[in-house]
């Protein structure tokens, strides 16, 4: 059985008002124009998530609300923000739906997408994983708790400036 995980770093955020926590920044203009052309970017390619994984910040339940998708199963984890790769990792081994969205923050979730692929896509932006950037990788295992590391083959690598401009 193939597994499918999608690994997206939240859109833009606003750091318009100076008062206001990491946690709690929204996204700004850039970010939410970001997010529904990611979503478009997956439905056009057929890979639509079952379970969400996400952050509890503002900026990435801002970025699901946006991309317009839907889900049979949606969790928000504290875990998540600002989670490194092995919290990633162990976050979603606990998954149960065979196609999983993660929605989470960087440095982790760059440090996740290039420790989980064999082969990392061919494109100049993987590595620092801007925002709102998307990995969709399968994995072919039985159940998320299998996944190892470089395990996945990556289906396909976006960001929203590939796909906006």
């Amino acid at each position: 059985m193939t597994r499918t995980l999608i690994l997206t770093r939240h859109a833009k955020s606003s750091w318009d008002n100076p008062g206001l926590g990491d946690h709690e920044r929204p996204l700004n203009k850039r970010g939410r124009k970001s997010a529904p052309a990611i979503a478009a970017w997956l439905r056009q390619n057929g890979w639509l998530p079952d379970e969400i994984l996400c952050s509890t910040s503002i900026r990435t339940r801002e970025t699901w609300d946006r991309m317009g998708l839907q889900a049979d199963k949606i969790c928000f984890h504290s875990a998540l923000y600002h989670a490194d790769s092995e919290v990633m990792l162990r976050e979603l081994s606990g998954a149960s739906e065979p196609t999983v969205l993660m929605l989470g923050h960087n440095p982790g979730i760059a440090d996740v997408a290039d420790r989980l692929v064999r082969q990392p896509p061919d494109h100049i932006r993987f590595f620092d994983y801007p925002t709102c950037a998307t990995t969709v990788m399968a994995f072919d295992v039985k159940s998320w708790a299998e996944v190892k590391w470089r395990t996945g083959t990556v289906l396909g690598f976006t960001i929203p400036r590939d796909l906006i401009e």
